[in-house]
């Protein structure tokens, strides 16, 4: 189809060349054998000794535009490209040649990353964009051949944003912009699916991040991708819904129903985000009892809670005497240091430090890994003291740091060893 297409409008372009007359017989005999060839390689190399012996030809365009056919359908790229470069310089808005040379050099841009590449790309896709209809193409073909041009000349330009300049909103823009040309019906496969597929993945791109539109366009392309690709693209579009929404729910289906119908998300359609890390503190405070929270709660509500929640967990935890469990990081005589929470551990920080009130004999000093519990297994306690808070970082997630002073270490319990039954006393019958 895009061949035909091609083909059209050339034809159209070339009407005047057609009447033009070779006037020196050696060269219009060498015309029509390089012409007439049928097979594309043999056509393509007698084009050529025509060309190398005629440079100035009356028919160098038309002879171009054969070349670049016979090029194209041998499938020579490296060949292609050059004729395709040489018909372009002399009939500059020639679309074959933009369409091919750009098809070319967008293959070449993505694969090598070479900048001169990437650039010359975008020179021509620019170019492409800014040809108007030829004045002998009829308006009906033009509509046709128009949306496979102008969609390549925008795919393009997405490609040599991201791939040459590191420009993923302007490759998004030219993504948008080409999907929008499309007739609906024809953004469910080939080249509009491929893109749909590369706009979810540049609206996850950190310099561009909008997770509801990537989770969207993942939802779109694998609503239609073939069962084979639909693995790859599903972990894609969970993993970003979850991060947006904090869960996996039926809204996920939703969306995934929604973006079947339409190609691009409708402004009412909305997706809640996950609650904030001061929303879910303030949700654990208030959703129950305070005094029963553990202490990985209260110091997340430390870390991470308005001020308001802040001061209340902390008016329940200050001055009181408190089981201390979790790992050993680092040990003294007079101090512990422990990590308690699951994240502290992952990071071998230490969140609680415990000022021993008395120092330990050397023999007693627990090891770095060791494990407190409570009771009856070994516990640490102590009485909460003060607590700095910690920022996240991008390996950490907010924390506290809490100081106990007064600790001490309850050994554990053994148990006691079962009580020895004797045998009752035997019974003897007088005789």
């Amino acid at each position: 189809m895009v061949l035909a297409g091609m083909s059209l409008a050339t034809a159209a372009q070339l009407k005047a060349q057609d009447k033009v007359t070779i006037k020196d017989p050696a060269e219009f005999n060498a015309y029509q054998m390089a012409s007439s060839q049928s097979d594309p390689k043999a056509k393509a190399s007698a084009i050529e000794g025509f060309l190398t012996a005629y440079p100035q030809s009356v028919v160098k365009t038309m002879v171009l535009g054969d070349l670049l056919d016979a090029y194209t359908q041998s499938g020579d790229q490296v060949h292609e490209l050059s004729a395709a470069k040489r018909l372009l310089e002399v009939d500059p808005a020639n679309l074959k040649a933009l369409y091919w040379a750009v098809v070319l050099e967008k293959a070449q841009c993505a694969k090598t990353s070479d900048a001169s590449v990437c650039d010359d790309l975008a020179a021509l896709a620019q170019k492409g964009l800014a040809v108007n209809k030829p004045a002998d193409v009829a308006d009906a073909d033009w509509k046709t051949q128009s949306v496979t041009l102008f969609t390549t000349f925008h795919s393009a330009l997405a490609v040599a944003d991201i791939i040459g300049k590191k420009d993923v909103k302007s490759a998004i823009q030219e993504y948008r912009a080409e999907l929008a040309l499309y007739p609906v019906e024809k953004t469910t496969s080939g080249p509009a699916l491929v893109d749909t597929l590369q706009l979810a993945e540049a609206y996850a791109k950190p310099d561009a991040r909008d997770q509801v539109l990537a989770v969207w366009f993942y939802a779109r392309a694998w609503n239609f991708a073939p069962a084979a690709y639909k693995a790859q693209i599903e972990p894609k579009l969970e993993y970003w819904y979850k991060r947006y929404h904090g869960k996996l729910d039926g809204g996920l289906d939703d969306i995934k129903a929604a973006s079947a119908k339409s190609l691009f998300k409708p402004d009412d359609l909305q997706v809640k985000a996950a609650p904030t890390p001061a929303e879910i503190a303030h949700d654990a405070l208030t959703s129950g009892d305070p005094a029963k929270l553990g202490l990985e709660d209260r110091e997340y509500i430390l870390a991470n809670g308005a001020q308001a929640d802040v001061d209340a967990i902390w008016n329940l935890m200050k001055g009181q005497v408190t089981p201390i469990p979790g790992i050993v990081i680092e040990a003294s005589a007079s101090v512990i240091k422990v990590a308690v929470t699951q994240d502290a551990k992952d990071n071998k920080a230490a969140d609680f430090i415990v000022n021993l009130k008395a120092p330990l004999a050397d023999k007693d000093v627990p090891a770095v890994g060791a494990e407190f519990k409570l009771q009856p297994a070994a516990e640490l306690d102590g009485t909460i003291d003060s607590f700095t808070p910690v920022a996240a970082t991008a390996t950490r997630a907010a924390t506290a740091q809490i100081v106990v002073n007064a600790g001490f270490i309850q050994e554990e319990k053994k148990k006691a060893a079962p009580a020895a039954h004797k045998p009752a006393a035997a019974h003897h019958t007088a005789k």
